[in-house]
């Protein structure tokens, strides 16, 4: 199988809006956070999601924040590392599902 079809295949198309989980960011993908809504975690406890939440805005994950994908991890794309304005993170996938950003055309 073609891996370019394949990754393609994967990947969720942007909302119309050009809204997205960074969970669903490829690598090379830029943007802008919108909000941390960890609500958007179906698997974790309520206990789980608020902590989470607190954690994202300590890191710097706030409305406004540049975030750029920079690396995903070879088994199942996890975890990914972006650059969050100035500073690099890593993350798991399950935790980026809580970010919301809107993806910048290419050359923005």
């Amino acid at each position: 199988m073609n891996v370019q079809w394949r990754r393609q295949e994967q990947s969720q198309a942007p909302s119309p809006a050009g809204l997205v989980r960074l969970s669903d960011a490829r690598r090379g993908d830029r943007g802008v956070v919108i909000a941390v809504s960890p609500q958007a975690m179906t698997a974790a406890s309520l206990d789980e999601r608020e902590e989470l939440e607190r954690r994202l805005l300590e890191i710097g994950f706030v409305e406004g924040a540049r975030v750029a994908v920079l690396h995903e991890g070879f088994i199942g794309r996890d975890p990914i590392a972006v650059r969050l304005d100035d500073m690099r993170v890593a993350l798991r996938r399950r935790e980026a599902q809580g970010v919301l950003i809107r993806l910048e055309a290419p050359g923005e």
